[in-house]
């Protein structure tokens, strides 16, 4: 039991205002594994002040201190990776091996790639007869989701740290333990006071208190869209800088000459990481019409290959979803998607009877879906994928785009230049060509309402950046 009563404020461990807190549950067993504090807007405003005065001091500090600072920080977190990956597989619900290289294993990766980049970075340029110099934007509020929550954590608060931002983070209250370890590696590691601050606490109050802030420069924010279109709202208010990563309903498309087995597998364990829980999950996969039968026989076989497990004991392939109500929405959605006519190839809403306890739903795919169903429309979040029937090419890349979201793809074909040309034609932040790995190190983010801006990569450094013209 990890019992957290303070938030971490100008360098200091710091008691809430408020007498509230929030139990984190274990998403295997339904106990209780830590606690936090529910923060008030109070709460927030005392971690913007510090964050503005760190702010000049900090934007002084040499490229190379911010970066040592980064190299260090990511030192801390690999001492203690074991712990994150532990904690995170319980939080969430990733099995342990997953989580350990994921959950934990990866931002370490990307905490060390970002202190590499800040270095090679250019801030100034000649232009003409202007010297155009980049500085950091100031402020930064960063709220981050439950389903990565270091990952995504250190998609915002590194980069905004290596080029000269302070930052208040506001994590998500269902999956906060792992910032706070993270705060821990900051103070031990004598950060100046207020460059890096956390209040935990929940969107309706933290949340939107620091997006309105007129001390905060930028909301950088993950979560989905509903929640993004509120944080870009409020944020319109003092005309602050936002950056938005939010909701999916990618689509694998799968060619007339691809090998439609390997195809079926890859966008499956794809869609099924994180039980699903995942905004560039690859939930819809389109197939030649004519053969959505071999593909929903190909794809049964393959979710029943998906066992079940509680995460930590690191036997199943697939562990419980978040929450209780997690759970309860992604069985509504399944339930929806019988009524309205997708058949149900396997899964199901009803319970695991042999796992009476955890958050857990088995895996779910539908045929025969049309792209008005509510199961082809709406992020589930769940592990449900949709197997759909298309007539040409031009007809595969026509139900791809049909989706108010843009984050993801995938392209399967036995020709590479023809799986580029129709990767080409997706409105979407990122196409997988074949199979390919996800690239940590490339920018990532979407087109319409999957959000704004871009992280990781030289391009997430970019976002923290503002752009000035000396003339000369």
């Amino acid at each position: 039991m990890r019992e957290y009563t303070e938030h971490y404020l100008g360098g200091a461990w710091v008691p809430s205002s408020g007498s509230g807190h929030f139990d984190v549950v274990d998403a295997s067993t339904e106990a209780v594994l830590g606690r936090v504090p529910a923060g008030t807007t109070a709460d927030a405003e005392r971690a913007v002040t510090h964050a503005r005065a760190a702010f000049d001091g900090w934007m002084a500090e040499s490229v190379a201190t911010r970066a040592d600072a980064l190299d260090a920080l990511a030192d801390a977190l690999a001492a203690r990776q074991t712990e994150l990956g532990e904690l995170i597989a319980s939080e969430v619900g990733m099995p342990i091996k997953l989580a350990s290289g994921i959950q934990a294993g990866l931002p370490i990766q990307q905490v060390r790639a970002f202190a590499s980049m800040v270095r090679e970075l250019r801030f100034e340029e000649n232009v003409g007869t202007s010297l155009v110099v980049r500085e950091p934007v100031g402020v930064v509020a960063a709220i981050t989701p439950w389903n990565y929550p270091l990952n995504q954590v250190i998609g915002k608060v590194a980069p905004a740290l290596a080029v000269g931002c302070t930052v208040v983070l506001k994590p998500s209250e269902v999956a906060p333990l792992s910032a706070y370890v993270l705060a821990e590696c900051v103070h031990a590691l004598g950060l100046p006071a207020g460059v890096f601050n956390l209040v935990s606490g929940e969107g309706p109050v933290v949340g939107e208190a620091l997006a309105t802030h007129p001390e905060v420069d930028m909301v950088s924010f993950t979560g989905s869209t509903r929640a993004g279109r509120r944080v870009a709202e409020l944020a319109a208010g003092t005309i602050k800088r936002v950056a938005l990563e939010l909701g999916g309903k990618s689509a694998s498309v799968v060619l007339d000459d691809a090998d439609l087995e390997r195809a079926i597998k890859g966008s499956m364990s794809q869609c099924f990481l994180n039980s699903g829980q995942t905004c560039s999950a690859l939930s819809r996969v389109l197939v030649p019409r004519a053969r959505l039968p071999e593909a929903a026989a190909l794809a049964r076989a393959c979710a029943e290959r998906f066992t079940l497990g509680p995460a930590l004991e690191g036997k199943g392939r697939l562990g419980p979803l978040v929450s209780g109500a997690q759970r309860e929405r992604v069985r509504r959605y399944i339930e929806q998607g019988v009524a309205e006519g997708a058949t149900l190839v396997t899964g199901g809403a009803d319970a695991p009877a042999e796992l009476p306890r955890g958050f857990f739903v088995k895996p779910t795919v539908f045929s025969d879906v049309t792209p008005t169903m509510t199961v082809a429309r709406e992020e589930i979040f769940g592990p449900v994928i949709c197997l759909m029937g298309y007539d040409d090419e031009d007809d595969a890349v026509r139900i791809a785009n049909d989706s108010p979201y843009g984050l993801s793809g995938a392209v399967w074909s036995a020709d590479g230049a023809r799986a580029q040309r129709v990767a080409r034609r997706l409105r979407t932040g990122q196409v997988d060509i074949n199979g390919a790995p996800f690239n940590p190190f490339a920018p990532f983010g979407g087109y319409k309402q999957s959000g704004i801006g871009r992280e990781f990569g030289r391009h997430g450094l970019e976002e923290f950046l503002e752009i000035k013209s000396l003339q000369l």
